[in-house]
């Protein structure tokens, strides 16, 4: 049975986390739509939040003088960098005013992320931190810290060697009607497309792993799964991957969303109970 309708409020960015209601008493009920479009906005934001922080990174890189030319940014015009060098340890601040600034993909966010990381890049695994600081994405209030490890190797994603990163996430999102989330989780970032070209970001393509707890404040834990690698191409300019699914359970009950076969749109395929439902993502 296969049905279509329109999911508001959806944002499906990269990878992973659910939440719905915020009530004083544990939610019992089973796992539904509202799930699913809470997720996809917690989603939209770690997505964007990675890719901010890895194309920092990156430009650290270029500005010690490892990758030769102009590099192209991620970050849109109205962001202001900061960096500082202490103790063999680069800081850099982004700051993104308090008015707000929209990033290709249509998100909107405003206040800084502070990202660290040490001097030596002939190192071949990198450590990255990076905390917030009165930071927004699309009104929610985003807080606590996440850990980045980067090296180069092979994976059974991807026999060529290339940037993996895996990213270990203890954050707290507070949504605009005071709705507070716990979120805990490992996923890694592969970049499999793109990374001959360092001075490019849209010929970048990435396939996403890993899962996530969702704690509400009544006490009920949703669990998200990347069951099959999502793919985010930067060519796109979207918050959607183009592929890949993911698993939503909650109370037993499960809900599987799948992304499609590789086009660059906001369509997916809802199943709950044994019940597909084509749905348009929208903001």
């Amino acid at each position: 049975m296969r049905t279509k309708i329109l999911l508001l409020g959806a944002f499906i960015g990269l990878s992973l986390f659910s939440c719905s209601s915020d009530e004083s008493t544990a939610d019992s009920t089973a796992v539904n739509t509202n799930d699913v479009a809470l997720t996809a906005k917690i989603d939209s934001s770690l997505e964007d939040i990675d890719a901010i922080t890895e194309d920092q990174f990156s430009a650290q890189l270029s500005l010690t003088g490892r990758i030769d030319g102009d590099r192209k940014s991620i970050l849109p015009s109205c962001a202001t960098i900061t960096t500082v060098l202490t103790n063999n340890v680069w800081t850099r601040t982004i700051d993104f005013g308090t008015e707000g600034c929209t990033l290709a993909n249509g998100n909107i966010i405003k206040g800084k992320i502070i990202i660290s990381f040490t001097n030596d890049f002939n190192t071949s695994t990198h450590s990255i931190s990076y905390t917030f600081e009165g930071f927004y994405h699309n009104g929610k209030l985003i807080e606590g810290n996440k850990s980045i490890s980067y090296t180069k190797k092979t994976t059974t994603l991807l026999q060529e060697i290339h940037p993996v990163l895996s990213h270990s996430i203890d954050m707290t999102i507070t949504f605009d009607d005071g709705k507070k989330y716990e979120i805990s989780g490992n996923r890694t970032r592969e970049m499999v497309e793109g990374y001959n070209t360092p001075l490019e970001w849209e010929d970048n393509v990435f396939l996403v792993t890993g899962n996530a707890n969702i704690t509400k404040k009544d006490g009920t834990v949703i669990t998200c799964e990347i069951t099959n690698p999502l793919r985010f191409e930067m060519s796109c300019h979207s918050p959607f991957p183009v592929s890949g699914t993911k698993v939503i359970t909650k109370n037993d009950s499960t809900a599987t969303l799948d992304f499609g076969t590789g086009d660059c749109d906001a369509l997916a395929s809802l199943t709950i109970d044994g019940v597909t439902t084509e749905i348009t993502l929208r903001k």
